[in-house]
């Protein structure tokens, strides 16, 4: 018995140093896309691309519907649980002033995201949201037309030229065709004329101020795919999805054009540094600053950027590798070791496009190495100096 007693307190001696050690989350940073939203015109593309009218939204164009907003809010809820779970924020009262930040770009999508997302994983607390007034160019998300920062043009060139490749743009579209043509069968349903067109893909290059720019069969595909995404995630009766020709495979297929699109053009370092300089400074206080909680609500674009500049791909079920998806998020996580070493963990986080259609299940955590780390550390950690480095314009 005094035996068993003496292994009983060796292994409670063992044990406690062991629980002491737990690495502690400092701080989160996270950027997250808006959520589902309409097409930001109307009509939604070109007379012509499609054989028949495309299918009312019951919100203007561009903002953010009702079925995304509780998209948005159960995110928030699942959020907030997790948070509270790591001790970020608070378990039983609302966080101390100045220990949560919300940036939110000045669209209503944005504006609207971040209050939903508020009250899903803040409940009876109200946050400030730090927004600019509606539809005011803010130039923390644009930068670049802001004067903040400026692209070198011929390192943007060079850096656009290696992600397309030895074959070249001709190249890019002879491997799309297959998808070009489903894309024109949904569009049109055997009508002529009408879809894509036959313009090949072109690069507008970068000037000092303005970003490459894509015109021709990509560019239109990106569109309409993912207007055929948002049709799929907002619930809408499937004959109303791509007129009643597109399912969930399209849709999964299709949005290869969006984040072809974006490795292309917003991914490449050059372009991505400038365009992300407007929210550095956030992204860097967040990650070292006292601010337990950080959320930017932005764009596509932005957590494209990010990507680039670090390094980070993922996969969300019913899209395309790498493609943003609406209200899917970025999460940075700054964990203090034992020793007071702080490394940063990465963490895609979002719903599947089948979570977003029908209300139901939880959001997915995907880790992701953060690939311009130069000294990982075992479980894809990465030094908080990186990670800041990294994000040096």
């Amino acid at each position: 018995m005094r035996n068993m007693k003496i292994a009983a307190l060796a292994a409670l001696a063992w044990a406690a140093p062991s629980q002491a050690a737990a690495p502690v989350v400092e701080n989160v940073v996270v950027l997250m896309r808006h959520g589902i939203r309409p097409p930001t015109k109307d009509p939604a593309m070109p007379a012509g691309t499609a054989a028949a009218p495309w299918p009312r939204w019951d919100v203007p164009p561009g903002w953010l519907t009702a079925h995304g907003g509780e998209a948005v809010e159960r995110l928030g809820a699942q959020d907030g649980a997790w948070l509270r779970r790591i001790g970020v924020l608070p378990a039983a009262r609302c966080p101390d002033a100045g220990r949560v930040h919300i940036v939110a770009d000045s669209d209503q999508r944005t504006i609207a995201t971040a209050r939903h997302w508020a009250k899903g994983a803040l409940t009876s607390c109200a946050p400030v949201v730090d927004h600019l007034p509606q539809d005011q160019a803010d130039p923390r998300f644009g930068p670049l037309s802001a004067g903040l920062s400026r692209i070198d043009p011929v390192a943007a060139a060079g850096a656009v030229e290696q992600a397309v490749g030895p074959q070249g743009l001709a190249g890019i579209d002879r491997a799309m065709a297959p998808l070009y043509g489903r894309l024109n069968a949904i569009l049109c349903g055997g009508a002529t004329p009408c879809g894509l067109g036959a313009e090949p893909t072109q690069i507008r290059p970068a000037t000092e101020q303005i970003r490459p720019k894509l015109s021709g069969m990509l560019d239109r595909a990106s569109t309409a795919a993912q207007i055929l995404l948002l049709e799929y995630a907002d619930g809408k009766p499937m004959g109303e999805v791509g007129w009643g020709r597109a399912g969930a495979g399209d849709i999964a297929a299709l949005s290869t054009f969006h984040a072809e699109e974006f490795r292309l053009l917003a991914r490449p370092r050059p372009i991505a540094a400038p365009n992300l300089a407007g929210l550095t400074p956030v992204l860097r206080e967040g990650l070292q600053g006292r601010v337990g909680l950080t959320l930017i609500l932005g764009h596509d674009t932005n957590i494209a950027n990010l990507a680039g500049v670090l390094g980070l791909h993922w996969r969300v079920e019913g899209l395309a590798a790498d493609d943003p998806a609406p209200g899917g998020a970025i999460v940075l996580e700054v964990l203090r070791m034992p020793s007071g070493r702080r490394l940063v963990r990465a963490v895609y986080r979002s719903q599947s496009l089948e979570a977003m259609r029908s209300g139901k299940g939880a959001a997915r955590r995907q880790p992701m190495d953060i690939g311009v780390c130069r000294h990982p550390v075992r479980g894809g950690l990465c030094p908080l100096g990186e990670v800041l480095g990294a994000l040096e314009p």
